[in-house]
């Protein structure tokens, strides 16, 4: 499938180049969809002519723009037995479609994607695209626990018996469809193969960057307060060798009252290590960080314990590591808080101080809340004593071999 919207320059040449390249080389059966999402150019005329004249190519027209619409209706309808789609200006160099669909075909795999970020990859974009492309993707690492590295590249195939009961659990229409689909078949135990790609950026893309991102924070915000309360479960049976969902997350009726006595003792001793050691003349934003430090430690302690039932020394110190991502959080936003009251009010006295601290450490605690949940400790990143440790992933295809 090709989603296309005003795309009258290049669809006409980049389907003509797509089916030769298939019909000469790949070994399967194939249709090639052309989608037109409310294009308001010449591009549906052109659409229809090609698939009149092309035997492998059809044609579909959407009233919505939408790129996440349009792969929902082709992909529903389709009666393949793999489904794919990339993007009109054929940045990925199509040697790449066999190894992409090769895991899907033999069932090793339920989805398959390109990545732009793997070391095998060889990337032509601008420093600005390729800045956001990476903080996109390492923001969904440390904040969702996404384990596939490039949710927004546009190459990327899944098993149709797989893929079509994912569907209506994926609320997106736009650009964030990707990057949803992939969090759910993650979260139901589905495996996703990667392939690096070679990549060529399109300098004549349209793609609205901003609106984009902020559209990309409203979904990631929606899935993951979707994920807390445990609704990210499909009616879905992985094929795949040893694949499992995920165990759901516990209840927020039994973890946030722990949680929240935990938070309140932590505040506690931390605002009274705060006046200790100014009294002891020392400054603010040291009396802040040396007292947010001593209690972060021992408050991911007791949230391993009693919020999220985790015992054993197993995983104690890359816990307090990536507990400690929560602790710059915090001291970010306490220590910006009192930097704020400096220049604002030079002479605000100690209790100002302090109600500034209590203001900052909620807005933290939630951030703390939401990460030890969904990463941290989250079931799937937690083995339980006594159980083996899970078989390795071959997530990324190096090389391809018949």
């Amino acid at each position: 499938m090709i989603p296309v919207h005003n795309e009258e320059r290049v669809l006409a040449e980049s389907v003509r180049r797509l089916q030769a390249y298939l019909t000469s080389t790949f070994p399967y059966e194939f249709r090639i969809t052309i989608a037109d999402n409310a294009s308001t150019d010449r591009t549906w005329e052109i659409a229809g002519d090609l698939a009149e004249t092309l035997p492998e190519v059809r044609a579909v027209h959407l009233a919505e723009k939408g790129r996440g619409r349009a792969l929902r209706h082709v992909w529903s309808a389709s009666d393949a037995d793999v489904v794919a789609y990339m993007d009109v200006d054929l940045s990925t160099d199509l040697l790449a479609f066999l190894p992409l669909v090769a895991p899907l075909i033999s069932g090793h795999s339920d989805l398959a994607i390109g990545t732009r970020l793997s070391r095998g990859s060889t990337v032509a974009r601008g420093p600005k695209r390729e800045i956001i492309s990476r903080a996109y993707n390492l923001l969904l690492r440390t904040t969702l626990a996404a384990r596939f590295s490039d949710a927004q590249c546009g190459f990327k195939a899944a098993r149709t018996v797989i893929v079509q009961p994912l569907l209506p659990a994926v609320k997106d229409e736009s650009w964030f469809f990707d990057t949803e689909l992939l969090l759910l078949a993650e979260s139901n135990g589905l495996r996703i193969h990667e392939i690096p790609v070679d990549w060529v950026d399109d300098p004549d893309s349209r793609v609205d960057v901003l609106r984009t991102a902020l559209d990309d924070l409203r979904g990631m915000w929606r899935v993951g307060v979707s994920m807390l309360k445990g609704g990210n479960a499909a009616p879905v049976r992985p094929r795949s060798a040893g694949a499992k969902p995920d165990p759901p997350l516990p209840g927020l009726k039994r973890q946030l009252p722990v949680f929240a006595v935990i938070g309140v003792v932590s505040t506690l001793a931390q605002l009274t290590l705060y006046l200790v050691l100014r009294m002891m003349l020392a400054p603010p934003l040291v009396a802040n960080a040396l007292s947010l430090l001593i209690t972060a430690v021992a408050n991911t302690a007791a949230n391993r314990r009693f919020t999220f039932g985790v015992t054993g020394s197993a995983g104690v110190l890359r816990h307090q590591i990536e507990g400690g991502i929560a602790f710059l959080i915090g001291l970010t936003l306490s220590s910006g808080g009192l930097v704020l009251l400096r220049v604002l009010a030079p002479d605000a006295s100690h209790a100002v101080e302090l109600s500034t601290l209590i203001a900052a450490n909620g807005l933290a605690t939630l951030v703390r809340f939401l990460l030890l949940r969904a990463w941290v400790f989250h079931p799937r990143r937690v083995r339980p004593a006594g159980t083996p440790p899970a078989a390795p992933r071959n997530d990324l295809l190096r090389e391809h071999t018949n």
